[in-house]
């Protein structure tokens, strides 16, 4: 539950890999404040049903089948973005996958996806749905980057950490490229998120817990409305104070 009040009233919003996880919670979130969201994922039945949950409760959305890591498909989803709510508000780059290996004996082609997932379908989205914004006035875009892309890394996770690294500084250049064109750019760096169930051993965190994603999707909310609209370049860890020990 959020424990401040935002109003999204009039805008839209498109959250890639919305259909799971910290993507639904984004949605969701988004939508209770009034945004119409375009729910996109790569598998069409989990974004019609997180379309019709936001729906059930009073919400809108429609649902958009598209792999974000297109570059031919992410125009698609822009236009019908635009087709469907006529302006293009607030994007959040929510897609996202995980491999993890040694770097010795890490696999190309496992490297290869982790790029294009967790790098390059960011690069498409705020690319070509930054330029509709700048044309329209402005707006917002949130990429949902990890801790494990600042220093102190995991290990054995060299695909992930360098995609979550390059999604953080990409971050801060269109935020600077984007500043004029009247666009924000953040990065959200989520730490330990449980998806579900809790797990019985606590992280190593200041809290000792997990994360849950309506905390981080709570974050996105702020950095989208207009008490975040001095903040633009920032990657913020939402990580229990893992980031401090």
């Amino acid at each position: 539950m959020n424990s401040f009040s935002v109003d999204l009233s009039g805008q839209s919003a498109i959250v890639t890999g919305a259909g799971a996880d910290v993507g639904r919670a984004i949605a969701l979130t988004l939508a209770r404040a009034g945004a119409a969201v375009v729910v996109n994922d790569l598998n069409p039945d989990r974004a019609e049903k997180v379309t019709q949950e936001i729906i059930t409760a009073g919400g809108k959305a429609t649902a958009w089948q598209a792999d974000a890591s297109n570059r031919f498909q992410v125009g698609s989803l822009i236009e019908a973005a635009r087709d469907t709510y006529g302006r293009i508000h607030m994007v959040i780059n929510a897609a996202g996958t995980f491999k993890g290996g040694p770097m010795p004996k890490f696999d190309e082609w496992d490297w290869r996806r982790l790029m294009e997932v967790n790098l390059n379908s960011a690069f498409f989205v705020s690319q070509l749905a930054g330029r509709v914004m700048a044309d329209e006035g402005g707006g917002v875009i949130v990429n949902i980057a990890s801790t494990a892309g600042h220093p102190n890394p995991l290990l054995d996770s060299v695909g992930y950490v360098t995609s979550k690294a390059g999604l953080i500084g990409m971050t801060k250049q269109c935020a600077r490229e984007f500043a004029p064109l009247g666009i924000r750019v953040n990065a959200v760096c989520p730490g330990n998120i449980a998806d579900g169930e809790m797990p019985e051993t606590p992280p190593n965190n200041a809290q000792a817990r997990y994360g849950t994603p309506e905390e981080i999707a709570s974050v996105v909310l702020f950095l989208c409305s207009d008490a975040a609209r001095f903040i633009t370049g920032q990657a913020i860890n939402v990580d229990g104070g893992e980031s401090m020990l």
